[in-house]
């Protein structure tokens, strides 16, 4: 049995379990996915209070929802898509309501882990890491999710499949168009160099080839 085979099977048990009644077994199931969920909405909504409000809803929803949930995907693959609606839900309303967000937690966070203390380094970071940033959240509402999904989350093209409710090939589409597009908009600017990155950076720049080997 693999890893993945492991996994799967340890929340398929705890699932069952919380079905059943036990309250210990869905506070496992929060504890194994609550960071993850947390950083998908943060990634979607450029909140931190909205994520973590996200994925206090989505954890409530999914507890009162046992009962009916018919274990037809796996438990995380229902409470990510559960976290993607809510996300995308909450990021139109802000754009309806005229509201933007004048700091961005991603970069922040970001820069905290790279920067090191050090001012000058975080100087040089802070416009090539925005930029990315910007790249990213350019790209059409279905195609960032992707991404996200696909690159930050680290889930397999037939994982996304499942969440967004298309076919893998939809998804290699996307993930094939969203590293040209992500490539063009950094290519006025030096290619960053895998210098001490933070692992979601390296892993989102590596994935679309911005990275430039040692």
């Amino acid at each position: 049995m693999t890893h993945a085979e492991r996994e799967a099977a340890t929340a398929t048990s705890l699932v069952d379990a919380a079905r059943a009644g036990d309250a210990r077994a869905f506070d496992a199931l929060v504890a194994r996915y609550r960071k993850r969920i947390f950083a998908l909405a943060l990634h979607i909504t450029r909140s931190a209070s909205e994520a973590d409000d996200i994925a206090q809803d989505v954890f409530l929803k999914a507890y009162r929802a046992l009962p009916e949930f018919a274990g037809r995907s796996q438990f995380f693959t229902w409470v990510y898509r559960m976290t993607v609606n809510r996300s995308l839900n909450v990021r139109r309303d802000r754009a309806r309501r005229g509201e933007d967000m004048l700091d961005d937690p991603r970069l922040e966070l970001a820069l905290a882990v790279d920067g090191h203390s050090d001012p000058g380094r975080v100087a040089e970071l802070r416009q090539r890491y925005a930029r990315l940033l910007r790249a990213l959240d350019a790209l059409p509402v279905d195609m960032r999710t992707t991404v996200i999904l696909v690159s930050l989350q680290g889930l397999a093209h037939g994982e996304v499949a499942v969440v967004q409710k298309v076919s893998e090939g939809t998804i290699a589409w996307r993930m094939h168009e969203a590293r040209r597009r992500l490539h063009e908009a950094m290519l006025p600017d030096r290619r960053p160099r895998p210098r001490d990155l933070s692992p979601e950076l390296s892993q989102l720049l590596s994935e679309h080839g911005l990275l430039v080997p040692r």
